[in-house]
């Protein structure tokens, strides 16, 4: 508590201290170094270079980190107040931007969400860092251990400039970012450069597309070489990206489309689960003449299964496919062999409930279009929609069985109980579960 009181007694920095002077002279010293010969010649000088590179690059923004109370900015010595406090908007959040000379801090509810450098000593300071790290490994491969150890706070310092930049949805900046750490981590001295940094980076350009079209093509760069080099996420997104980097590139080149198509193709083989590239598919197959017919990808999901049969990714996928085909019946015999092969997975008994739920309400919507010249006619077709409606009910409860607190489908059953109420037995289905939906749902 004393502590305590004495941080708070304490005035605060007067203004952000950067010595760009002294990292200046470094520079100038390092710069006659390497002119000289008999120094030119040794290690030790360009190991020495990078640090006063990496040291002038990461200078103004080394005391900060994401989520840091904010306070500890005015509390820093080297930091202090700033010049100004400003409202902001970092990605639709309102918050505060805290301007000093070098940086600019965004804070909301006392925290630092991200912040943007400003003013750099030399803007080149960690290209020229890695380049001077390479030049000693070339001369002496011994000092292989101090190079990389250099390569990597220079690496470690482009991936925190590009989660500042990501946060604060610059994300060309950001993706620019990435590609520098993962050039640093190419060095000979490093080792294995990690190809998750080129997927960051190609996934930012991709999302920055629509707002510069040029980022498209670097996306689809990035990507491809991320594949190339083995990278893949775990749910196969980075097919869907690839996908929207090269249907961007459309308009400036046709056969961009062809390579958006062999993406989604090559993603929904190996990961027949993942909606979005199955979607992306529908998008591509029913927007660009000449791509392909809908019913392609029936038979590349078929022929897979046939090889294949006991797989539940490619009978979800085949399930979905037939959803967005509206061919709900195939879409309920695919999802009946998921839970043939795994009797107790939530999402088959789930998804059974949605598609017969989704084949009603298309019949309903049917019946409702018709015009019928007798109350007998109507309420036989009725019957027929309630029969699909019914049957929806036990996989629902299969589902609620398997996941008792799962909100969406005690609604589903509260609505269907609630329509099916003068059949036998399920107003007091609809009691339980109207009962249950509040409950999950923190109504009661």
């Amino acid at each position: 508590m004393a502590f305590a009181a004495l941080l708070l007694a304490m005035p605060a920095a007067e203004a952000q201290k950067v010595n760009e002077s002294a990292f200046r002279s470094k520079i100038e010293k390092s710069d006659a170094d390497i002119a000289d010969v008999k120094k030119n010649s040794k290690a030790s000088t360009w190991i020495n270079r990078g640090k006063v590179f990496f040291e002038t690059a990461a200078a103004p923004t080394k005391d900060l980190f994401i989520n840091m109370d904010a306070s500890m900015l005015k509390l820093n010595s080297a930091v202090g107040d700033p010049i100004s406090v400003e409202p902001a908007e970092v990605l639709d959040q309102p918050c505060e931007a805290w301007v000093y000379p070098y940086f600019t801090a965004y804070v909301a509810d006392g925290k630092v969400l991200t912040w943007k450098q400003t003013k750099w000593i030399d803007a080149d300071a960690p290209a020229k860092a890695v380049a001077a790290y390479n030049k000693a490994y070339e001369l002496d491969p011994k000092q292989g251990e101090k190079v990389k150890a250099g390569l990597k706070q220079v690496s470690d310092f482009c991936s925190l400039v590009g989660n500042a930049g990501l946060n604060l949805g610059a994300y060309a900046d950001a993706a620019d970012a990435y590609v520098m750490a993962f050039e640093t981590q190419s060095s000979p001295a490093y080792g294995t450069p990690d190809p998750i940094l080129l997927y960051y980076a190609g996934y930012l350009r991709t999302v920055d597309g629509p707002e510069h079209p040029a980022s498209f093509a670097l996306g689809a760069e990035y990507l491809g070489k991320a594949l190339d080099l083995g990278y893949t996420d775990e749910e196969g997104a980075i097919y869907y990206y690839l996908f929207h980097s090269f249907y961007g590139q459309k308009n400036e080149n046709p056969e961009a489309v062809l390579r958006a198509k062999e993406a989604l193709l090559t993603g929904i083989e190996k990961f027949p689960k993942n909606e979005r590239i199955l979607e992306g598919l529908m998008q591509l197959y029913t927007s660009e003449q000449g791509v392909g017919d809908p019913s392609d990808l029936i038979a590349l999901i078929d022929n897979a299964i046939a090889e294949n049969p006991e797989n539940v990714d490619l009978w979800f996928g085949r399930g979905r496919t037939f959803y967005a085909l509206k061919n709900y019946d195939e879409s309920i015999a695919s999802f009946e062999k998921i839970i043939e092969l795994q009797p107790e997975l939530f999402d088959g008994y789930y998804y059974l409930g949605v598609f017969y739920t989704i084949k009603g309400d298309a019949m309903n919507q049917e019946l409702n279009s018709r015009q019928y010249s007798s109350q007998s006619a109507y309420d036989a077709d009725l019957k027929e929609v309630n029969v699909v409606y019914l049957a929806a009910v036990p996989y629902f409860e299969k589902a609620h069985e398997l996941k008792p607190g799962d909100a969406d489908t005690l609604e589903f059953l509260k609505q269907l109980c609630f329509r099916l109420r003068d059949e036998e037995g399920i107003m007091d289905k609809y009691n339980v579960y109207n009962a249950l939906y509040k409950q999950a749902k923190g109504l009661e």
